[in-house]
């Protein structure tokens, strides 16, 4: 059930980014205003100076509840224009547990964004994401592919379900908000980014908020569905090479020294070469799997202690699959390749092992 009442008892600023508003602007902010709700923080990230009359307008009116207006020229993006709300608000609302970011163009209504306020007031510690419903009939077609789309593989890359990753209705936590200054990203990438950065140190919230568009045909977005979508993509694809490069490099490192303890052991273990082999190459690679993930792949924050047990007993677990299963097949097909096997079983190993990674070994949610 939604809570629409306001909460006024927790400091809670609304930071809304805006490059060439409309008249929808100004509609929302007096919604807030007759609704006491604020202070509101708008960045003027950059607009012509035809938009002047309308910040001006809209200046008036956050002013009369604390509001600050921050203005500056050329365009630098939304990510730059956030982060430039989130300093202001570390440096001069020290008191606040966080803040809730709207968009400009009215898609995001007083009660949602009263919503978000009040889950971030109750959750101060999680990210609480507004959540559109995406009907594909009801909302325009390059939104809902593009999000259904990118859910998808964000899903994959980051280990965490996220039913809108592009809504730009969120509550976030103040600690958090002090980290995001420094997160890379200027554009539309950055809430991207945000999301990742969240995953597996951060709980989300989801609170579904009320889908708005004037019409399919008059949808009006700063967003560029072919250059925001790629600078989107290449943060996630970044994401997924770090571990590929990780795994592989690992991998490599496996299967060579398994190759070569095997031609060691074979004529002295007798049965059990290949066992032996399995796990004398498996410890070395997965020390150094473990160290580069820690650091280059995950970034991990979770307490080194915790995380090596936790990767130790999936290391153990996994080594304990490849060895019992090399060993089934080999015993299976006489005379077959021992290192293509090995190839073939550590392949499907390998794309459980990133799931456990992600949400188990490296997540530092507890270890805040």
């Amino acid at each position: 059930m939604e809570n629409t009442a306001i909460n006024k008892s927790v400091l809670v600023p609304i930071v809304i980014p805006s490059y060439e508003p409309d008249e929808r602007l100004i509609a929302l902010l007096h919604d807030l205003d007759a609704k006491e709700m604020g202070p509101v923080i708008i960045i003027n990230d950059g607009s012509d100076e035809k938009y002047d009359l309308i910040f001006k307008e809209a200046e008036e009116i956050i002013n009369r509840r604390g509001g600050k207006f921050i203005a500056y020229r050329p365009n630098r993006g939304k990510g730059r224009a956030l982060k430039t709300a989130f300093s202001y608000i570390t440096e001069n609302m020290p008191d606040a547990i966080g803040c809730v970011t709207a968009d400009s163009d009215g898609q995001h209504t007083p009660e949602c964004i009263t919503n978000i306020i009040n889950t971030l007031i109750e959750k101060p510690d999680n990210l609480v994401l507004g959540v559109r419903q995406f009907k594909k009939d009801e909302i325009p077609w390059k939104s809902w592919f593009g999000n259904t789309v990118t859910i998808s593989v964000f899903s994959y890359v980051a280990g965490m379900r996220v039913s809108d990753t592009q809504s730009g209705l969120r509550g976030i936590p103040f600690k958090f908000m002090k980290e995001l200054i420094n997160t890379k990203g200027e554009r539309f990438e950055y809430e991207m980014q945000m999301l990742l950065e969240c995953a597996g140190r951060y709980d989300l919230t989801e609170i579904p908020i009320q889908t708005i568009y004037e019409s399919k045909e008059n949808h009006q977005t700063h967003f560029k569905p072919i250059r925001d979508s790629l600078r989107i993509y290449k943060i996630l694809g970044k994401k997924f090479i770090k571990y590929l490069f990780a795994s592989l490099s690992s991998f490599v490192v496996d299967i060579l020294l398994f190759h070569l303890l095997v031609l060691l052991f074979k004529d002295i273990m007798g049965a059990f070469y290949v066992t032996m082999a399995t796990v004398g190459a498996r410890v070395i690679s997965a020390t150094y799997n473990y160290f580069i993930n820690y650091k280059f792949v995950f970034n991990s924050r979770a307490s080194r202690t915790a995380s090596l047990t936790k990767y130790a007993l999936l290391a153990i677990v996994q080594m304990s699959l490849s060895a019992g299963l090399v060993s089934l097949f080999v015993f299976l097909i006489p005379n077959c390749w021992e290192t293509l096997v090995k190839v073939i079983v550590d392949t499907t190993l390998f794309l459980i092992s990133y799931a456990v990674q992600q949400r188990f070994v490296f997540s530092s949610k507890s270890d805040k």
